[in-house]
């Protein structure tokens, strides 16, 4: 399976305009977010073992810091091949040179392990629903279901995704819904039934309002 190190074309999901014009038309607070951020939408980047291998690299570090090591790992295997990276696991000490804890060295093989063996299937996804492609993913060590659901997001533009796991989207509800009190989670998943069948849409702008720059997978 041939993937390449650079990042595809920019992709605008199809939805994205509707989305927003329900939203805006259905929430008064999520409108005022919206329009604050006229020019700018979710964008797929790169294909799905260049996403994935990336977010490994970005676990629990800086935006800055995990750039910085992902430039080095990408110079180590250019075209970003699954061959390529199980190829360097015989060379352990350059991954790490790079900037790779021993764990998400075991982290990015064992990814590109399940693609070369095709224990993964990238050709089913788009048949499958959100929670079975979640459910393949996390069988991939260090890939849990916050990480399967970003990639849900932002490589498959799934339309409805509701990360409540993720701090910052609870920060932005807890900031613009409940005048910046802490609420259960229970109590986050029922909030966010109102934004169906929208939810990465609704989601994306409240991280937005935290930060106007996009993140990148």
């Amino acid at each position: 399976m041939k993937v390449s190190s650079a990042p595809s074309v920019l992709t605008k999901p199809e939805f994205w305009l509707r989305a927003k014009r329900e939203l805006v038309r259905t929430d008064p607070v999520m409108a005022k977010i919206i329009r604050a951020y006229p020019r700018i939408s979710l964008q797929r980047r790169g294909d799905p073992f260049f996403t994935l291998a990336r977010s490994i690299v970005g676990q629990q570090i800086s935006v800055k810091a995990a750039q910085s090591i992902w430039n080095r790992v990408a110079a180590l295997a250019p075209e970003m091949q699954p061959a390529q990276i199980i190829a360097l696991r015989a060379r352990t000490r350059r991954l790490k040179a790079a900037g790779l804890s021993d764990r998400k060295v075991e982290y990015i093989v064992d990814l590109a392990k399940h693609f070369a063996n095709g224990t993964i299937h990238p050709h089913r996804w788009g048949e499958m629903s959100d929670e079975e492609v979640i459910e393949e993913l996390i069988q991939v060590r260090g890939i849990g279901r916050w990480t399967a659901e970003m990639f849900l997001m932002f490589n498959l533009l799934r339309p409805d995704v509701f990360p409540v796991a993720d701090l910052g989207l609870q920060k932005a509800v807890h900031l613009h819904y409940y005048n910046d009190v802490k609420i259960p989670l229970d109590k986050l998943r029922a909030h966010g039934e109102a934004w169906r069948p929208w939810r990465t849409v609704a989601t994306w702008y409240l991280w937005r309002s935290l930060d106007p720059v996009p993140v990148e997978y």
